[in-house]
C-alpha cells in the first residue's frame, strides 16, 4: 500500500491530507494555522476520529513540514517516513508553460518560482514547501498541481484582454485564473452524482469562500472563469475587490499618495467583504450584525450582486446550463448565501427548495424536484485531486 501525502499551502495555512493509494482513503488529515503568528496552531485527524490540536507561538513554514512528519510517527501512523512515496503539492500559477500537473524537476522548480509574478503571495511559499518536503523526504516522488492547468486552454476569445496583443506575446499577460482544481474536481464529482458524461453536461461551478471563483464548463471544457492574470479579479471576496476600473485605482493612487504595489495590496488585503463593511471579511461575522449594522448588509448584498452577475453572463455564454453547484467554504456552508443567489436567478430556471437548503458541508441536490436546472452542494477535495495526479504521473 502506497501512501501519498497531499501539500496544499497558503500564504498562512498548510493544509494536508495522507492517503492511502490506489484505494484513496485518508489515513490522517490536518491544517497548521497562523503560520509565523503568535498562537499557531497545529491540528490533526485521524482516521478513526481521534483529533490532536496544539498551539505554540510562530511555528514557521519549515517547521510545520517537519511537524506534519513527525506527528504522523508519533501518532503511529507511520513507522518510517519512507512509507511515503509520493508527495503532491498545490501550486497557484503555472503561466501558459504547464497545461497539465508536472512530476518536479530542478527545472520545474525554477519556473514555479520564475512565476511568482503571477501568484505572488503563493508561488513563492508553494516553492519553498516543495523545497522542504524534498529535503524531508527525499526518497519520495513530487508532483505539482496547478490551479492554472485548467485554463490554458480556454478560447483565444476569453483569455486574451483588450490591450495590445503584443503585450501577451512579450508578457504572457492574459486571463490564467485560479482555483482550478476545486472547479476539476466538483464538475466531475457533479457529473458522477447527475449520473450524466461530464462531456454532456453545461456547468457553472461556484467556490464561493474568503477567495472566490466562477467557472463555466461547455460539455466537459472550461469555457471561461472569473478570476483573471492574477486571483484578484472577479467577483468580490472577502478582502479582495474583484473586477475594478483600472483607472479608479491610478485616481485612487494619485489621491492617496500610494505607489502601484501599495494599491494593489489594498485591493488584495483590505478591499471586499472587509473593505465595505469595515468589520470582518467572513460572511458569517456579517450575517449576525447585517441587522444593526447597514455596512454588513451591503457587503453581503453586493457580493451576492456580483455573483449573479458572472452566473447571468456565464449562463449566456453557455447557451443554457444544466446544472450550477456550490463549493467551498460560504458555498457549502452558506445556506442563506445560496439561497440569496438562486433567488436573484429565479428567471433564469435556477431555483433552491429551501427545506433541501437547511444543510452545511455535505453533497445534495437542492434545487426543487424536478427542476430543469440542478442546483447541487459538491464539497471540494482538491487534496483528493492532488493525489490522483500524483498516482496518474509517477506510474506512467
Amino acid at each position: 500500500m502506497a501512501k501519498v501525502l497531499a501539500i496544499n499551502a497558503g500564504s498562512s495555512t498548510l493544509k494536508w491530507q495522507l492517503f492511502a493509494m490506489p484505494e484513496e482513503r485518508v489515513i490522517a488529515s490536518g491544517l497548521v494555522d497562523r503560520l509565523n503568528l503568535p498562537g499557531s496552531i497545529f491540528k490533526v485527524k485521524l482516521a478513526n476520529g481521534e483529533k490532536y490540536s496544539e498551539t505554540q507561538d510562530n511555528i514557521t513554514n519549515k517547521l510545520a513540514a517537519a511537524m506534519v512528519l513527525t506527528r504522523l510517527k508519533s501518532y503511529g501512523i507511520l513507522q518510517h517516513l519512507r512509507e511515503i512515496t509520493g508527495v503532491g503539492h498545490r501550486v497557484v500559477a503555472g503561466g501558459e508553460i504547464f497545461k497539465d500537473s508536472a512530476v518536479i524537476t530542478p527545472t520545474v522548480l525554477k519556473q514555479i518560482k520564475a512565476l511568482k509574478d503571477y501568484a505572488p503571495l503563493h508561488n513563492p511559499v508553494q516553492a519553498y514547501y516543495i523545497e522542504v518536503f524534498a529535503q524531508l523526504l527525499p526518497h519520495a516522488q513530487q508532483v505539482a498541481v496547478f490551479d492554472t492547468a485548467l485554463y490554458t486552454q480556454l478560447p483565444t476569445v476569453n483569455y486574451l484582454y483588450a490591450i495590445p496583443y503584443a503585450y501577451y506575446e512579450k508578457f504572457g499577460a492574459r486571463k490564467y485564473g485560479a482555483h482550478g482544481t476545486s472547479h476539476r474536481y466538483v464538475a466531475a464529482r457533479t457529473a458522477e452524482l447527475l449520473k450524466r458524461p461530464l462531456a454532456d453536461l453545461k456547468l457553472i461551478t461556484l467556490h464561493l469562500g474568503s477567495g472566490s471563483s466562477i467557472t463555466a464548463f461547455d460539455h466537459g471544457r472550461a469555457l471561461d472563469t472569473s478570476m483573471g492574470f492574477t486571483p484578484l479579479a472577479g467577483v468580490m471576496m472577502g478582502t479582495r475587490s474583484g473586477d475594478i476600473d483600472a483607472s479608479l485605482v491610478a485616481f485612487l493612487a494619485e489621491k492617496l499618495h500610494k505607489t502601484m504595489p501599495e494599491m494593489i495590496g489594498i485591493l488584495n488585503h483590505h478591499s471586499g467583504l472587509l473593505g465595505i463593511s469595515e468589520l470582518s471579511p467572513d460572511q458569517r461575522d456579517l450575517e449576525q450584525t447585517q441587522e444593526e449594522r447597514p455596512k454588513s448588509k451591503l457587503a453581503l448584498d453586493m457580493f451576492v450582486n456580483r455573483v449573479v452577475r458572472y452566473v447571468g453572463s456565464y449562463v449566456a455564454e453557455l447557451g443554457g446550463v444544466d446544472a450550477v453547484v456550490f463549493t467551498a467554504g460560504s458555498g457549502e456552508n452558506g445556506i442563506a448565501m445560496r439561497q440569496a443567489i438562486a433567488d436573484k436567478l429565479a428567471y433564469l430556471g435556477i431555483a433552491i427548495d429551501p427545506a433541501k437548503n437547511d444543510f452545511r458541508g455535505q453533497e445534495r441536490v437542492v434545487s426543487p424536484d424536478g427542476n430543469a436546472v440542478k442546483v447541487l452542494v459538491v464539497p471540494t477535495n482538491e487534496e483528493l485531486m492532488i493525489v490522483r495526479d500524483v498516482a496518474r504521473l509517477t506510474q506512467e
